[in-house]
């Protein structure tokens, strides 16, 4: 194994990819300790330690802990996720947007460029919102409109400047360069969440079930690893026929093959697309004509992780989300038509429209498992730490008032340790290792997987 990962450093192309991306993920951290002037930061750390059981807690994980100590990159990357939604959206119901997606490179250029303004937009509209925010609750250093145009102007150019760095990791380096940011800022923060474990270990928090706890935690993440790995690897193999055709006087085809569809081909987007919709009502939960009003601050309450409708609202943008996704990746008819022109069919189907029909009920079928699977991950970080706050649904929350106290208030366990962080982790690590391999078996070495082999060229005699 080692000498496979050797292998990665003797391909000089890979080696000034992994270089380039790691370089970028070095200058994201050194930004990330820059804080941002004007804030008063023990408060800012009091108050985060008081919301630790809310939504909060996820913006901050999302921002690598920027959000927190509120560094130039307190916003993180979730605008351009946002721009991102928005666009993707609009070619599925604008027309002339769809048909400047069909145009090739130059019609995706115009897009990306528009998802960039819309990024600066958005980032300019949420420091507005948190500079608000931070002036109401008595935090800022500097009053008056010169610390909101000092935040807006900070972190507006801090979010612009990471929208940035993960195009040139997705350009230059390795990897999907969103998604590697969002990884380097949970992996970060991991020290902190382990010695959150130890600190509970060593006070007894939970009393003398204080171990065994642990033990079962530490025994629950190992399987909740192994199942991501299981499942992200999992696919559904289609048969696929080529027909016999003379060539020359050769006769080519009359091969099997299979059509790969992975159980969850969103991988963690549909995750981090759900949390950024559902994050934006909180940015503006501390500005004062939010907490003034009494319908809207109502509102912002019943959207924090562990509430009912939260919950069934995060859910559902989950299986939206997992089927967009995949409508946008997997195109049906274009299978079927490029089956059809090279001559391969499916066993029992007829090409064309029936093919496309048979692909497409497949994808439908395992998308909801996907999405069903994604859905019970990304409910455990709740569980762990504020519980399901069913006693809070009106008429029947008294029903729900015997259950124990660790289902409806939770165990107050770290972020870190929950199933969307782990989802995210293992997710884009195995994305990131799948790219290097592929690099590998190109340039003829050996993959990481023993499945993978080696791309032998012909031999020389």
């Amino acid at each position: 194994m080692l000498e496979k990962f050797l292998n990665i450093f003797r391909v000089p192309d890979l080696r000034k990819r992994v270089f380039f991306t790691m370089g970028l993920l070095a200058i994201y951290r050194l930004g990330a300790q820059f804080p941002t002037p004007g804030v008063n930061s023990k408060l800012l750390d009091q108050f985060f330690r008081s919301q630790g059981g809310s939504a909060l807690g996820l913006l901050d994980m999302f921002s690598g802990g920027n959000l927190r100590r509120f560094t130039i990159f307190a916003l993180g990357i979730m605008p351009y996720i946002t721009a991102s939604i928005i666009f993707q959206l609009l070619t599925v119901v604008y027309e002339p947007l769809a048909r400047l997606q069909k145009e090739g490179e130059l019609g995706r250029r115009k897009i990306t460029q528009w998802t960039r303004y819309t990024t600066v937009v958005l980032a300019a509209f949420q420091s507005i919102a948190i500079a608000f925010g931070l002036t109401s609750q008595g935090m800022v250093l500097i009053s008056g409109p010169s610390f909101i145009l000092l935040t807006v102007l900070t972190l507006t150019t801090g979010s612009a400047f990471i929208m940035w760095l993960g195009e040139q990791i997705t350009e230059r380096g390795i990897g999907n360069g969103m998604s590697l940011l969002i990884f380097a800022g949970i992996v970060v923060g991991l020290p902190r969440g382990i010695a959150d474990l130890v600190d509970k270990v060593r006070t007894d928090a939970w009393g003398g079930f204080t171990g065994f706890a642990m033990l079962l935690l530490l025994a629950a993440m190992a399987g909740l690893v192994a199942f991501i790995v299981y499942v992200e690897s999992s696919e559904r193999r289609i048969p696929v026929q080529s027909a016999r055709r003379i060539v020359g006087r050769r006769m080519m085809g009359g091969l099997s093959s299979h059509l790969p569809l992975k159980v969850n081909s969103g991988g963690v987007m549909p995750v981090i697309f759900a949390s950024s919709i559902l994050s934006v009502p909180l940015l503006f939960s501390q500005v004062s004509f939010v907490q003034s009003s009494k319908w809207l601050s109502a509102v912002v309450a019943n959207l924090q992780p562990g509430e009912p409708w939260y919950e069934l609202l995060y859910m559902a943008a989950i299986v939206f989300f997992a089927y967009f996704y995949i409508s946008i990746v997997f195109r049906p008819d274009d299978i079927a038509d490029n089956m059809r022109k090279s001559g391969s069919f499916i066993p029992g189907i007829r090409p064309g429209r029936r093919t496309s029909d048979y692909i497409n009920d497949i994808l439908t079928r395992i998308t909801l498992v996907g999405a069903v699977y994604l859905i019970l991950i990304s409910l455990v970080p709740t569980f762990l730490i504020s519980g399901f706050h069913l006693n809070h649904l009106w008429l029947v929350g008294n029903f729900f008032e015997r259950l124990p106290a660790w289902v409806t208030n939770g165990l107050h366990m770290n972020f870190y340790f929950g199933g969307t962080s782990l989802l995210i982790v293992v997710g884009v690590a195995m994305d990131t290792a799948n790219q290097i391999e592929s690099q590998l078996i190109m340039r003829h070495y050996d993959g990481f997987s023993a499945r993978s082999g080696r791309v032998r060229g012909r031999k020389t005699w």
